[in-house]
């Protein structure tokens, strides 16, 4: 079966949507990820078969170099599998070409960063319009509402108008958050987000993802925290480019 991808049907692009196996979010079959360095061939996702379903918490944990930023960028589109099959809600992302994935992403997928990424020259709220600017998932007229709304869900409604410099670790967290939901999208991805935070910090932040969970979205978290990925509803460990092993949590 094919067709437009519905977030994207009104930009009239070529994005097809195929079969995978029903009821999941996310669906990796055989991954493999090579880079050639100066060294020679490395191979960072030795065939990785992972599904994830909607809704689900998941953290994913690992040795630096175990393959698990390698991971998310594969899911996300940052990075194209070597080999393999990357489905996320049914979209064949190992096949769209570079235009096609930017597009896919501002309406399917939220990236959280350790680093915030946030510009430094625009206030909170202007981080988030200009996501939704790019994604165009809503009207122009309706965007300023509901980036104000997204900060206010983050508990940063009256940090709207502050630069990011104006704002602590944890906050801009929270506002990189935000960002991520700018488009309402079904996945977040966040590559070792609670990295840069103090414990307090680190807590809200994972309560955040706890609560989106709750409401409906997935969340993909890699971490170096094992006690705050032991919260999550599953746990995937990898090593050396493999999945080792998977936790259920609660």
């Amino acid at each position: 079966m094919r067709s437009l991808h519905p977030n994207l049907a009104n930009r009239q692009e070529t994005i097809l949507i195929e079969e995978g196996q029903d009821g999941l979010l996310v669906d990796l079959r055989n991954v493999v990820k090579t880079y050639q360095t100066s060294a020679g061939v490395f191979t960072a996702l030795k065939g990785i078969d992972l599904q994830v379903e909607p809704g689900a918490f998941v953290s994913i944990i690992g040795k630096s170099g175990s393959g698990k930023s390698t991971l998310i960028n594969v899911i996300t589109g940052i990075d194209r599998p070597t080999s393999g099959e990357v489905f996320v809600r049914h979209t064949p992302v190992h096949k769209l070409n570079e235009e096609q994935i930017a597009i896919w992403r501002g309406g399917s997928v939220g990236v959280i960063f350790q680093f915030f990424q946030l510009l430094p020259t625009l206030t909170a709220v202007e981080n988030i319009l200009l996501a939704m600017d790019y994604g165009k998932h809503y009207r122009a007229a309706e965007r300023p509402e509901r980036a104000m709304e997204l900060l206010a869900l983050m508990g940063m409604a009256n940090r709207a108008h502050r630069l990011p410099s104006e704002l602590s670790g944890g906050e801009q967290q929270c506002v990189a958050i935000a960002r991520a939901l700018a488009n309402d999208p079904p996945l977040l991805t966040a590559d070792e987000p609670t990295g840069n935070l103090d414990s307090k910090s680190a807590e809200m932040v994972f309560r955040l993802f706890d609560n989106l969970t709750s409401s409906g979205k997935t969340v993909l978290m890699v971490t170096h925290d094992n006690d705050l990925a032991r919260r999550a509803q599953r746990t995937i460990l990898i090593a050396d480019g493999r999945i080792m092993d998977e936790f259920t949590n609660w």
